[in-house]
């Protein structure tokens, strides 16, 4: 995998702040996780495999770092509610949310998807970011302060073949961004999406094989890494990203690289 080069130029102090991540066991979850580690947060890792984010929890433990690994279905409301409790009577604030859980596969056209499939990604995709708006908001707006990031991708304005469940969810994150941003920005609390172009990650590997729309046919090494991701999560925490507020800040664009201190 080739990346842009990238400079260390966006490195703020975490110190202190709390961070929820969901979707933490792998890619860009696992990536944001060691990186706002690595910059003094304390933790929260989220996802269904307990296994994997207690591994990742205990090496960022080891390296001196602060993390707590949660079980989480974002998909279940009463679970991100708990999630969130935990994470605020653990650590006493909630600084960030990241909500990055999300799935693709199976790649489908229309007619050929199964509906029970087709909902289950549209329960983690669409009703996972809405809980997690819905519980750590409140947090948020007690304090006067906090930053929601909601991953999203350049699907929420396309039209890609055998994506129905991801275009149309992604779609919705980006009005639940856009919404949450109203709602809230007055209050203290920032909500912004990412969109990352293609990452190099297991879900990339899905849409490889499934061999349906260009997507898939672009070269592994053309994909960014989620390293590139996670920097970007950090700097969408400063004051620097404000003009993206409600709305996708994407790094398929010169001035998206640009800001977060990449070049090509």
């Amino acid at each position: 995998m080739k990346d842009p080069a990238m400079t260390d130029i966006i490195r703020p102090d975490l110190t202190g702040k709390t961070a929820i991540i969901t979707g933490a066991s792998r890619g860009i979850g696992e990536a944001t996780a060691r990186h706002l580690s690595s910059l003094g947060a304390e933790v929260v890792l989220a996802a269904r495999s307990e296994s994997d984010i207690d591994r990742i929890a205990s090496d960022l433990l080891d390296a001196g770092g602060k993390a707590l690994a949660v079980p989480t279905d974002v998909s279940d409301h009463k679970a991100f509610a708990a999630l969130v409790d935990r994470a605020v009577e653990t650590t006493g604030r909630l600084d960030l949310l990241v909500n990055n859980a999300g799935l693709i596969d199976p790649v489908a056209r229309i007619v050929d998807s199964d509906p029970a499939s087709w909902g289950a990604i549209m329960d983690v995709n669409v009703k996972g970011v809405y809980h997690g708006l819905r519980y750590a908001m409140p947090i948020m707006i007690q304090q006067g302060y906090g930053t929601i990031v909601n991953i999203s991708s350049g699907a929420a304005n396309s039209f890609l073949e055998g994506w129905s469940h991801y275009c149309a969810s992604k779609a919705a994150v980006l009005r639940l961004t856009g919404v949450a941003h109203k709602e809230a920005f007055g209050k203290g609390v920032r909500v912004i999406g990412l969109s990352p172009g293609t990452v190099a990650t297991k879900m990339q590997e899905h849409i490889r094989d499934s061999g349906l729309n260009p997507v898939s046919q672009i070269p592994w090494e053309n994909h960014i890494s989620p390293e590139w991701v996670a920097r970007s999560v950090a700097y969408l925490m400063t004051s620097d990203a404000d003009r993206w507020l409600g709305t996708d800040f994407s790094l398929k664009t010169d001035e998206g690289r640009a800001a977060v201190g990449m070049t090509a």
